[in-house]
């Protein structure tokens, strides 16, 4: 039996994508086209699950898989908010529900010694947009919530969040950003 964290649990659409993703806990691109079709409904996520948090955005973990190697969670923005650069724990599967997200990406570098990070692109993300990343290729980004609405994505971990309480492996504070010609 799954573990149902939230209201959104309860419907048929979420229900059926989160059984899905269960069985495909070991492929994260397959997650990402079921996740790419919940997307692309109306009405599944509970009103509770969209609130945004004042200082920052705001995580409602939505299912925890029965093998526990599964996690479902709703990122609720307001504009303007942002995570800091970090990778994660595990495999994620990222899909934009409401607003738009920017994801700047970036590569660890080092140069005379001394390690820095460097850009290595973005996007702008709108609803539907779904991006799969697998540690360590392409992990190291920052994700901002750019329109002027609240933006919703929805992040499905090959981890159990309800245990590590976060995502984030680690956060890359520590390190400067140097673009190609300053390096």
């Amino acid at each position: 039996m799954p573990h149902l964290l939230s209201a959104t649990a309860s419907s048929p659409g979420f229900a059926a994508f989160a059984r899905a993703a269960d069985t495909l806990v070991d492929s994260p691109h397959a997650v990402a086209d079921a996740l790419r079709g919940l997307l692309a409904q109306d009405g599944w996520l509970a009103p509770a699950d969209r609130a945004p948090g004042v200082d920052t955005y705001r995580q409602h973990l939505l299912h925890v898989s029965p093998c526990r190697r599964l996690s479902v969670v709703a990122l609720v923005w307001l504009p303007g908010q942002r995570t800091a650069i970090h990778d994660h724990v595990s495999w994620c599967v990222v899909g934009v529900y409401r607003g738009v997200e920017r994801e700047e990406r970036f590569e660890i570098a080092e140069s005379g010694g001394r390690r820095y990070l460097r850009p290595a692109g973005s996007v702008l993300a709108p609803r539907g947009h779904v991006e799969t990343l697998v540690p360590p290729d392409g992990d190291i980004h920052a994700v901002t919530a750019a329109g002027r609405e609240t933006a919703i994505s929805i992040h499905v971990y090959g981890a159990d969040i309800e245990h590590l309480g976060s995502s984030i492996h680690r956060r890359y504070e520590d390190l400067e950003i140097v673009h190609a010609a300053a390096a």
